[in-house]
């Protein structure tokens, strides 16, 4: 198989609006929750979310463009300006239909289904938006990703709810690594605080109702009640390796590793042996022929609900025996909440960072130990480690596990 590296990446998240400033926030325990701002949330069970501060399409992109797109398209589109400038790639000498996309959004824009509602009752079908459908549908991203910046090769949309960003790049890794592109523009985005978006995972009983923005997302601590919302992308530029090395590339890290199962189980609950979220991550291990005591740490879905962090606690162990106590595990989403679709990318993102710079983040906001999460979530600040090999996992509604094993670039 081909070998596959990261020459780009790009964030857009609560707690940085590229990729340095949302590695910075990490480093410094910043998290970016706070009231929601988008509607009236007082009478709704939960208050906290965590939004884009100071986001402006038309710093990405041009009005017209940015008009017609819904927001998570305009974020993923932000993203992928960030990681294409940063990969430094060129696209005039490029053969373009061997630059693909596989940018994913778990759910859309729910902000144009709502709008588009609303207009229906009140003025009738004959007022309905013209671009409602291309506003709303979820590949748009991938859409207007390729559009804006002349991709046209593969071109897909992953959907797997909160697996979707870590999926997206794994499948566009496999399609390098298979020869369908020699580069892919990779990630996930999302903007889903809305009323829907909000009243319905509120309703779920899925989100925190914490009102301390420093005690509302803290995945593996006792007292979790649930995650945050929050919203952004996240994008990096996937490229084989000799294709990178001939244009001089700079490579980030290395992607040696890919596992995707599925439960089989429940609509929203992880399986409770963690069998599925387990067999994802040794068959990552496995396609990158190293053993399991050769990870050294993994950026975990963690989310902050009672059954996620216990059950992928539980596939940890399964996954590592002994070795489990001896890895550096953290939640990226103690931080920037949980991104949905957009979350395993930007979570990829930070463990590239963690392994450039040898620094593990903490899982901000933990305090109370929970004897059944009894693992090392790097609580007591950051912590510094030369990290050869990370896993990052993301577990989705419908039962979707996905892990990416990634390494420390070595020629």
């Amino acid at each position: 198989m081909r070998r596959v590296v990261v020459t780009g990446m790009g964030a857009i998240t609560p707690v940085g609006l590229n990729a340095e400033e949302f590695w910075n926030s990490l480093k410094e325990g910043k998290n970016g929750f706070g009231e929601v701002t988008y509607f009236d949330s007082s009478e709704y069970k939960a208050h906290l979310v965590a939004e884009l501060k100071g986001f402006d399409a038309k710093n990405y992109m041009d009005f017209k463009s940015a008009r017609r797109m819904a927001a998570f398209c305009q974020y993923a589109v932000a993203a992928a300006k960030e990681a294409l400038d940063a990969s430094g790639i060129d696209m005039k000498e490029e053969d373009t239909f061997r630059v693909g996309c596989s940018v994913g959004s778990g759910i859309g824009s729910l902000q144009v289904v709502e709008q588009a509602h609303q207009n229906l009752m009140e003025k009738g079908p004959k007022r309905m938006n013209p671009l409602m459908v291309p506003l709303m549908i979820s590949n748009m991203a991938a859409g207007n990703v390729s559009i804006q910046f002349g991709l046209r090769g593969k071109n897909i949309n992953v959907v797997t709810a909160c697996a979707t960003g870590t999926h997206s790049i794994g499948e566009a890794f496999r399609s390098i690594q298979c020869k369908d592109a020699d580069v892919m523009v990779a990630g996930g985005t999302e903007a889903a605080i809305t009323p829907v978006g909000f009243g319905g995972f509120a309703a779920l009983n899925a989100l925190s109702t914490s009102t301390d923005p420093d005690r509302c997302s803290i995945p593996f601590d006792k007292e979790r009640d649930g995650f945050v919302m929050g919203e952004g992308a996240g994008i990096v530029v996937l490229e084989e390796l000799e294709h990178a090395k001939a244009r001089g590339a700079k490579i980030l890290a290395e992607i040696v590793g890919y596992g995707a199962t599925a439960d089989a189980y429940h609509i929203t609950s992880p399986a409770e042996d963690g069998s599925g979220a387990a067999k994802a991550m040794e068959n990552a291990i496995a396609e990158a022929g190293i053993a399991p005591e050769d990870v050294q740490y993994i950026n975990a879905h963690g989310t902050g609900t009672h059954h996620n962090d216990l059950f992928e606690t539980i596939a940890i162990k399964k996954v590592f025996q002994e070795h489990a106590w001896k890895l550096k595990i953290n939640s990226t989403k103690s931080m920037t909440g949980h991104l949905l679709g957009a979350a395993g990318a930007v979570e990829l993102i930070a463990c590239v960072k963690q392994i450039q710079e040898g620094l593990i983040h903490q899982t901000a906001g933990y305090r109370v130990p929970d004897e059944e999460c009894d693992l090392d979530y790097v609580t007591d600040g950051p912590q510094k480690l030369d990290i050869r090999y990370a896993l990052s996992n993301s577990l989705g509604f419908g039962g979707h596990n996905a892990s990416l094993l990634i390494k420390k670039y070595e020629d």
